[in-house]
This record gives C-alpha cells, sequence and structure tokens, in this order.
C-alpha cells in the first residue's frame, strides 16, 4: 500500500483511488522492471481520469505536475507504449496539471498581482491541446462557428505523425471535450507552402 504511494502525490494528502493506485502501481512497476529506471525515479503524478471515448473504448487522462512534464515527454512514447500494454484497450495521455485563475473584478482587483497570462482559461486550455497531441506538432487551428452559434474548432496536426496518431484522434476529442467542454476536430492536411 504505502509504495504504490510513492509515485502519486495529490494535493491536500488525499486518498488516491482505485484507478490511481492502479496507474502509480504500473509506473512503480515499469521503474523497478524496466530501462526507464533512471527517468522515472524523479517524477511523479498528482492525479488520473478515465474518460469514455466513441466506441465502448476508454481513455487514462495522467495529470502530471507542470514543472515534471518535459521529463514526461522525454519518455513518453515509451511510457504510453508500455501503459498501453498493462491496460488494454485502453489510450493514455499525459496533460500537466494546470491552474486557471479567475477572471479579476474591480472588488477584487485591490492589492492582488496581476494575473500571469499562462493562467487565463484560454492559455490553459490551448496548452493542454499541445499535451494531448504530443508528440506531434499543432501547425494550424480554424474557428468554424455554425449558424446555431456553437463552436467547433479544426485543429491541424503536424502529417509526419499521421500513422502514429490517426487511430486516435477520437481520443483525444473527447478527452479535451470532457476536460474543457470545447468540440475539437483533428485533421492532418497537406503541407503547402
Amino acid at each position: 500500500m504505502a509504495l504504490e504511494r510513492v509515485k502519486i502525490i495529490k494535493a491536500n494528502n488525499e486518498e488516491p483511488d482505485e484507478m490511481e493506485k492502479q496507474v502509480s502501481q504500473a509506473l512503480l512497476d515499469l521503474e523497478v522492471n524496466s530501462d526507464l529506471k533512471a527517468s522515472l525515479r524523479e517524477l511523479h503524478i498528482t492525479a488520473v481520469k478515465e474518460v469514455d471515448c466513441p466506441g465502448n473504448k476508454k481513455a487514462i487522462v495522467i495529470f502530471v505536475p507542470v514543472p515534471q512534464l518535459k521529463a514526461f515527454q522525454k519518455i513518453q512514447a515509451r511510457l504510453v507504449r508500455e501503459l498501453e500494454k498493462k491496460f488494454s484497450g485502453k489510450h493514455v495521455v499525459f496533460i500537466a496539471q494546470r491552474r486557471i485563475l479567475p477572471k479579476p473584478t474591480r472588488k477584487a482587483n485591490k492589492l492582488k498581482q496581476k494575473r500571469p497570462r499562462s493562467r487565463t482559461l484560454t492559455a490553459v486550455h490551448n496548452a493542454i491541446l499541445d499535451d494531448l497531441v504530443y508528440p506531434a506538432e499543432i501547425v494550424g487551428k480554424r474557428i468554424r462557428i455554425r449558424l446555431d452559434g456553437t463552436r467547433l474548432f479544426k485543429v491541424h496536426l503536424d502529417k509526419t505523425q499521421q500513422t502514429n496518431l490517426e487511430h486516435k484522434t477520437d481520443t483525444f476529442a473527447s478527452v479535451y471535450k470532457k476536460l474543457t467542454g470545447k468540440e475539437v476536430n483533428f485533421e492532418f492536411p497537406e503541407p503547402y507552402l
């Protein structure tokens, strides 16, 4: 019991739930048994969420601390492959645990620091999108506003990563919808000069 707590550090010392314990244990096993030991030793996660995807699939969203995101991304391809083997049939996604600060009002603004741009809703939602599609890069975005006023975000991804990510785009869309409430559509357009 105490061992699996090593890999998950929750805010306010909350007790991890069943899914978080499983992922934490899987990361611990990988650290002990694989050649990722050196890379995984310093890393931990903050939360795990399970998201329903189209086609009766589930995705596991693993939240990591923002300062450790770069380290996770260095080993992300192998880590995702190993974790997807362990949790068969589920896609695994790593996202940094970011905070959105409320928009400063006239009353609350006295004596407080200015809100950093990275804590705004838009910045956090864009950063979540970047984390979601890693290792692919976003090469363009379009917003389609339908006649009834709803918005559809079209995200253009790097064509070179199409073979690796094409089967996961539905998962990305449903995870993004669950986290932000925004509809998003992923495309791999031909690069034009």
